[in-house]
């Protein structure tokens, strides 16, 4: 399948950037602290000491000391939807969700390690999962509003059809389900395969309707 990178509608500036490293940095210090010692052991101030901040710089990114070892970035998931938003009329749903994920894919193998270390933090700390998916039920529920307001920018009257909503809904929630897939079979396999591959091929088989598989 071939995909086409969707062009976002503007490039963050130097001071957005700074923000994203300093977050990314964060989180990163926060899961591998977590990893080795285990999260109950580790400081919002052994956490921001690793990442070069001050703990008042930890609470500007992070409401609270667990928030940090989820990563979820909220930044990556309004672009997202802003991508949906700005999608051509005529772009199949399940290609415009596709896309404007894939856009987000740079990047992505240099942390191949840390979505690993993340994967055993979560494991081992069961009440963090509870967080990190009420985050992703939030960021599920925002997804579908701008598939839901892409749908009705899509009609010339501007209304949306009567299932609208309903069938925003599901293809938000399939894209999350086939976004976690996608990352955990890379994840199970590192080395051997690049996450644009098990993207594709997880989409690919969405849009073929799930055939049974075949040798």
């Amino acid at each position: 399948m071939h995909i086409v990178p969707k062009t976002r509608t503007s490039a963050p500036g130097l001071r957005e950037r700074k923000k994203q490293a300093t977050r990314r940095a964060i989180a990163e210090a926060a899961v591998r602290l977590a990893a080795e010692h285990g999260v109950e052991h580790v400081t919002v101030e052994a956490i921001s000491e690793a990442a070069g901040v001050s703990p008042r710089t930890f609470f500007n990114y992070f409401p609270s000391h667990d928030d940090a070892f989820v990563l979820i970035d909220d930044e990556v998931g309004e672009r997202i939807r802003e991508s949906v938003r700005g999608a051509p009329a005529d772009r199949a749903p399940l290609d415009v969700v596709r896309d404007a994920l894939v856009t987000e894919l740079d990047g992505f193998e240099s942390r191949q390690e840390l979505w690993a270390l993340q994967s055993k933090v979560l494991k081992r700390s069961p009440h963090l999962i509870h967080r990190g998916l009420q985050a992703h039920v939030a960021d599920e529920r925002a997804l579908a509003v701008a598939i839901t307001d892409w749908l009705q920018g899509t009609r010339p009257d501007g209304e949306g059809a009567p299932d609208a909503r309903l069938f925003a809904r599901l293809l938000a929630a399939v894209t999350q389900t086939a976004l976690r897939v996608a990352l955990e079979h890379w994840c199970e396999r590192a080395g051997e395969i690049v996450l644009a591959d098990a993207f594709q091929e997880v989409f690919a088989q969405l849009a073929q309707g799930l055939p049974r598989p075949t040798e």
